[in-house]
């Protein structure tokens, strides 16, 4: 159910940005205590203001009110996905190369399944990170396939 849900916000979504020329980070919907929320998170070159997040919602809110896909009540929320906003795309990732990113994979490679360092390569195929070990460096090479999330990080040196 919610899957569908989340295309069909996507698809409605997506003109409303390409307008504004703004970017479609995320789209989730979310049961939280008695309530559901629609959440959508959105982007661009320079970050999002509360103005852009108001008029996404109200043109997306538009469109849901004649469309009706969603059957339960539910809260709307649109916003940015803040510092450490999520890496769900290909080109997330090749946007994000050298800032500190947070890795975790469906398996373990040498060992481990969560990663945090610097994003220093991606191939399309193979993600390259930079992680700090002590005093030296390592660089860990993740199949793209085989991350099961990842977003930036904040770093505090």
């Amino acid at each position: 159910m919610s899957k569908k849900v989340i295309d069909i916000v996507e698809e409605m979504v997506l003109p409303i940005l390409q307008n504004l020329q703004l970017e479609l980070v995320d789209v989730e919907f979310v049961k939280e205590g008695q309530n559901w929320f629609l959440r959508v998170f959105i982007d661009s070159e320079n970050g999002v203001d509360i103005e852009e997040c108001a008029n996404v919602s109200e043109a997306l809110s538009e469109k849901l009110d004649k469309a009706d896909p969603i059957k339960q009540n539910y809260f709307l929320e649109v916003s940015s996905p803040g510092a450490e906003r999520p890496l769900k795309k290909r080109a997330d990732f090749e946007k994000s190369i050298s800032k500190n990113v947070y890795i975790k994979t469906y398996e373990p490679i040498d060992g481990v399944k969560v990663f945090e360092g610097e994003l220093s390569g991606f191939d399309g195929e193979v993600v390259t990170v930079t992680i700090k070990i002590k005093t030296r460096k390592k660089q860990i090479n993740i199949p793209y396939e085989k991350i099961a999330s990842a977003r930036l990080a904040v770093s505090f040196h």
